[in-house]
């Protein structure tokens, strides 16, 4: 399954972040902006947002003399065989609070081994996950998450999800013609998330962007009731801007 080369924002994002902890972390004593923007050739103007991300993250801490350091975010990613819990911790801790932001459930999914996967999500009584009447795995010509992946497959990789899950109709609304589902994918721009206007559920309005890293193929995604629909754009950019940060907890 191959990918499609162009990367996405927050992945651009992600690798500033990297090589910022990167210079972060040699400094074991600490280190100035000034100093971080030299070694990284990061502009000051992009280096401020990032830092304030990183800071409200955990990844780094900004220590008495206004230099920056490591934070336990970071040091606890990297504890060996702790890590995989610390980061699931720390990805649902995130997630509950975008889902207490967007007032929105809140899911991140993987294409694994073909198929459509929620790895992890957040809900709450007041802001209840979508009813999973059919399959995640048979409705990626559907849902907002299954577009948002199927974007970022080649040609072959779409045509082998399809021929392993026919295209249904679901609702009034579901694109079932393969040929405008693929011409809809290619015209998604990376930037923008992807939008499931009852497609999937009578009731239900969704949107994810993508969250990729490296191989492996990911989304970020919420639902809510359509007599929300008028909050979606302003939840759909707000996901799009805590992207990145999730983005970097999965890099790490």
């Amino acid at each position: 399954m191959a990918l499609k080369p162009e990367p996405t924002a927050p992945f651009h994002s992600v690798q500033y972040a990297l090589r910022v902890l990167e210079t972060i972390s040699r400094h074991t004593g600490g280190v100035t902006d000034v100093q971080i923007a030299r070694e990284t050739g990061l502009p000051a103007v992009h280096l401020a947002p990032m830092l304030l991300m990183l800071r409200r993250e955990g990844y780094v801490l900004q220590v008495s003399d206004g230099a920056y350091a490591i934070g336990d975010s970071l040091v606890l990613l990297g504890s060996g065989m702790d890590r995989q819990q610390a980061l699931q911790e720390k990805l649902q801790d995130t997630l509950d609070k975008l889902r207490d932001s967007v007032g929105a459930a809140v899911y991140i999914s993987r294409y694994v081994d073909g198929e459509v996967r929620i790895t992890q999500f957040a809900d709450s009584p007041r802001t209840p996950k979508v009813h999973e009447w059919v399959d995640f795995r048979s409705a990626a010509h559907a849902s907002a998450v299954g577009k948002c992946l199927l974007t970022q497959l080649d040609l072959n990789g779409r045509r082998d999800h399809l021929s392993r899950h026919k295209i249904a109709r679901l609702t009034s609304k579901t694109i079932v013609n393969e040929r405008i589902l693929f011409s809809k994918l290619d015209a998604q721009p990376a930037t923008v998330p992807v939008l499931d206007l009852q497609e999937y559920a009578v009731g239900t309005v969704c949107t994810a962007v993508p969250i990729t890293a490296g191989a492996a193929v990911g989304c970020l995604a919420l639902s809510m009731p359509v007599e929300h629909a008028h909050r979606l754009r302003a939840a759909a950019d707000t996901l799009n801007r805590k992207a990145a940060p999730l983005l970097l907890s999965l890099t790490l």
